[in-house]
């Protein structure tokens, strides 16, 4: 089987590196293809090296732009590899433009799809991940849910339950992959105590606005703030205004490598933060999380009791963030798995064969079907092969009954 992983961003590479490492012990070649939506340095050089993968074998270097040139761009670039290389089977994980293009290149190329972090839901169509994760989890062939609530959500979209594999989140594996490391990383952090970590920067958070009211907001806060400065929250923060008020408060980190962000994550009091994966490695190190977003699609943790959901109201978030130092983390089985994501996800890839042609059941027991009789059949020998039911035939203009009898060359079929 030959195997095409693409990724193009931070939280894509830390999920989808346990995937390589994992084809990499057992000997299993693939080819590794990088968008270059995250083109920073500091968000892809450095975890390459840390995580010790293979470069990529094709950079698409499409870079920052709006939604649809983006997209546009990795499918112009993309077509041509997936037409020289012509896998098996193409990887994709999360909900990332990078996600969306690929798949779209895949499936209109006729490559079976396999989505990792399939079935993650937050209900809210404004979100440019909620559409992307949407389209991509109903064109993939191969959907692997990181939590009972994920597959959950695909079942009751109608997805093909043989389709759907629960197999945890390599976002644990990533950490356990770390996580021995962490008490003796030489990170410099030995002066800092009773802090706070912070990570903002998803789109909606980064406009002049929001990014207003987050950031005055959090000044208000008299802890320690430690905020590893995302590329695009530090130029929305210039832009602003604010970055020099901000510098002077918070401490200030660039970009950092995974190992480092650990560090940080595991001796903090509790994060605050609005990223998706943040919330899943804080409820893996058993750390207290704030959220600052409306909804969120990691809904685990908040319904364990270990997430708060601020929306944005000051006094909400200012009461989190009181509220999150007094909660003590435990639990006996954490919902995003075991650290054997990985493990399971290459174990399926490589004993089932996955067909881009298939059938939601939802449409299978609702969908009207129309078609057209090549050769004389009879009904019980078309419904066996197309597995339905003739509803109607309609023969010479009219419309008839269906019986036991045959079908006829010309017969127009409508079927359930």
């Amino acid at each position: 089987m030959k195997l095409l992983i693409s990724a193009g961003t931070r939280p894509e590479i830390i999920k989808l590196f346990p995937i390589m490492k994992e084809l990499d012990r057992r000997g299993i070649d693939y080819v590794f293809v990088w968008t270059g939506q995250h083109y920073d340095k500091n968000l892809f050089e450095i975890f390459i090296k840390e995580f010790n993968i293979k470069k990529p074998d094709f950079n698409l270097m499409i870079g920052s732009g709006d939604h649809a040139t983006q997209t546009y761009k990795i499918i112009k670039r993309l077509s041509p590899i997936i037409k020289e290389e012509r896998p098996d089977i193409v990887i994709v994980q999360g909900d990332t433009n990078s996600c969306l293009a690929s798949a779209l290149t895949a499936v209109k190329m006729k490559i079976p799809i396999a989505h990792v972090e399939a079935g993650l839901r937050s209900f809210d169509m404004r979100m440019p991940e909620e559409i992307n994760r949407r389209v991509v989890d109903h064109i993939s062939q191969a959907l692997f849910a990181p939590t009972e609530n994920a597959a959950r959500n695909l079942i009751l979209e109608g997805i093909d339950s043989s389709r759907i594999f629960l197999t945890g989140n390599t976002i644990v594996d990533a950490v356990k992959f770390f996580e021995n490391k962490l008490d003796c990383y030489t990170y410099e952090i030995k002066d800092l105590r009773n802090y706070i970590l912070l990570t903002i920067h998803r789109e909606e958070n980064t406009n002049k606005k929001r990014l207003k009211f987050i950031f005055e907001t959090l000044l208000e806060v008299e802890d320690e703030i430690v905020f590893p400065i995302h590329p695009r929250t530090k130029r929305a923060l210039i832009k602003a205004g604010l970055y020099d008020k901000i510098k002077r408060k918070f401490i200030i980190k660039e970009p950092l490598g995974y190992v480092e962000f650990l560090c940080l994550l595991k001796n903090c009091n509790i994060v605050v933060t609005d990223s998706g994966g943040v919330q899943e490695e804080a409820l893996t190190l058993k750390k207290p999380c704030v959220t600052i977003r409306e909804n969120t699609e990691r809904v685990e943790s908040i319904l364990m009791g270990f997430n708060i959901l601020t929306g944005y109201s000051k006094d909400r978030i200012l009461n989190a963030i009181e509220e999150a130092k007094r909660i003590k983390v435990n639990y006996d089985k954490n919902p995003y798995g075991d650290g054997n994501a990985a493990k399971k996800i290459v174990d399926i890839l490589l004993n089932k064969d996955f067909d881009i042609q298939h059938i939601n059941f939802l449409e299978r027991n609702f969908l009207r079907g129309v078609r057209l009789i090549y050769e004389d059949i009879s009904v019980n020998e078309f419904e066996s092969k197309n597995k339905c039911k003739v509803n109607a035939i309609i023969r010479n203009g009219k419309i008839l009954i269906p019986s036991n009898s045959k079908l006829f060359r010309g017969d127009i079929v409508i079927y359930l």
